[in-house]
Protein backbone atom coordinates (compact mmCIF):
# COMPACT_ATOMS: atom_id res chain seq x y z
CA UNK A 1 0.00 0.00 0.00
CA UNK A 2 1.68 3.36 -1.50
CA UNK A 3 0.67 6.74 0.46
CA UNK A 4 -2.39 8.54 -0.33
CA UNK A 5 -2.50 10.87 -3.23
CA UNK A 6 -3.31 14.26 -3.07
CA UNK A 7 -5.07 14.21 -5.91
CA UNK A 8 -8.38 13.10 -4.35
CA UNK A 9 -8.29 15.44 -1.65
CA UNK A 10 -8.40 18.23 -4.16
CA UNK A 11 -11.81 16.50 -5.31
CA UNK A 12 -13.43 16.48 -1.68
CA UNK A 13 -15.98 19.20 -0.93
CA UNK A 14 -15.54 20.88 1.88
CA UNK A 15 -17.81 19.52 4.73
CA UNK A 16 -16.23 16.50 3.67
CA UNK A 17 -12.61 17.50 4.12
CA UNK A 18 -14.07 18.58 7.58
CA UNK A 19 -15.37 14.22 7.92
CA UNK A 20 -11.90 13.18 6.54
CA UNK A 21 -9.55 15.63 8.89
CA UNK A 22 -11.68 13.79 12.03
CA UNK A 23 -12.00 10.45 10.96
CA UNK A 24 -8.28 10.42 10.48
CA UNK A 25 -7.48 12.20 13.71
CA UNK A 26 -9.57 9.20 15.27
CA UNK A 27 -7.78 6.61 13.86
CA UNK A 28 -4.49 7.53 14.57
CA UNK A 29 -5.46 8.33 18.07
CA UNK A 30 -6.63 4.59 17.89
CA UNK A 31 -3.54 3.73 17.02
CA UNK A 32 -1.84 5.43 19.72
CA UNK A 33 -4.27 3.39 22.15
CA UNK A 34 -2.93 0.23 20.78
CA UNK A 35 0.39 0.79 20.80
CA UNK A 36 -0.03 1.91 24.43
CA UNK A 37 -1.96 -0.99 25.65
CA UNK A 38 0.48 -3.13 23.60
CA UNK A 39 -1.69 -4.22 20.95
CA UNK A 40 -1.36 -5.67 17.54
CA UNK A 41 -1.27 -2.61 14.73
CA UNK A 42 0.32 -2.10 11.85
CA UNK A 43 3.17 0.53 12.79
CA UNK A 44 3.35 1.88 8.99
CA UNK A 45 -0.17 3.30 9.16
CA UNK A 46 1.48 6.09 11.56
CA UNK A 47 3.02 7.65 8.51
CA UNK A 48 0.62 6.97 6.20
CA UNK A 49 -2.22 8.86 8.15
CA UNK A 50 0.08 11.45 9.62
CA UNK A 51 0.53 11.73 5.49
CA UNK A 52 -3.15 11.81 4.66
CA UNK A 53 -3.90 14.27 7.96
CA UNK A 54 -0.84 16.81 6.49
CA UNK A 55 -2.45 16.87 2.95
CA UNK A 56 -6.17 17.34 4.06
CA UNK A 57 -4.64 20.18 5.87
CA UNK A 58 -2.61 21.44 3.36
CA UNK A 59 -5.74 21.49 1.53
CA UNK A 60 -7.95 23.48 4.27
CA UNK A 61 -5.69 25.89 4.43
CA UNK A 62 -5.37 26.61 0.90
CA UNK A 63 -9.14 27.12 0.55
CA UNK A 64 -9.10 29.60 2.86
Amino acid sequence: MGLPKISDIYELEDDKLEIEILNTRKELFGLRMKKATRQEFKSHMFKHLRHRLSQLLMVKSTRQ
